[in-house]
């Protein structure tokens, strides 16, 4: 299935426009369901900072910004960008709002921001046609312990087979 976007993913280390790396995605239904009539200005305006360091991508909790690991944007599972742009654009949002992105009160997997985030990209998963292993392996990351991973699969509202036994994801 198309994903009716394209992503810029040969890039050096720099700041760039989002649309300047992300096309296409001011027009998928889940990004506009994120900021509605605003979309097209909130993502025309937003910046993203390509670094040279590894890991995914993050939205600066000073200035909104999204940051992205180059090594990450080049060598990245093609849907899993895709759902982390979306998961992030979330962020941009929930910024925007004054929200506190990084609340220690609340574990990762329990943190309101992220609950919200993720809950949107597992829609948007559904919308590409992934089922329930593809989303498991999705939201499946180095950071949180088994039982973490249990919760957040269950404040999301994904089921996963008792025996399943996806990968991580890859630290780039």
């Amino acid at each position: 299935m198309s994903t009716g976007v394209i992503i810029k993913r040969d890039l050096n280390a720099g700041s760039f426009r989002f649309l300047d790396i992300f096309q296409g995605f001011e027009s998928l239904e889940i990004v506009r369901s994120i900021f509605g009539d605003r979309t097209e200005k909130v993502l025309a305006d937003l910046r993203v900072d390509v670094q040279a360091r590894s890991g995914y991508l993050r939205v600066d909790d000073e200035t909104g910004d999204i940051v992205v690991s180059g090594e990450y944007l080049k060598t990245g599972e093609g849907r899993h960008l895709h759902l982390d742009v979306v998961h992030e654009l979330v962020h941009v949002r929930q910024f925007m709002e004054g929200k506190e992105l990084f609340d220690r009160r609340y574990s990762y997997v329990d943190r309101p921001t992220e609950i919200e985030a993720y809950q949107t990209c597992v829609k948007e998963g559904r919308r590409l046609g992934m089922g329930d292993e593809e989303v498991v392996e999705y939201l499946r990351v180095e950071w949180v312990t088994e039982d973490e991973f249990g919760r957040l699969l269950s404040n999301v509202g994904v089921a996963r087979r008792p025996d399943s036994t996806l990968k991580k994801k890859q630290h780039v």
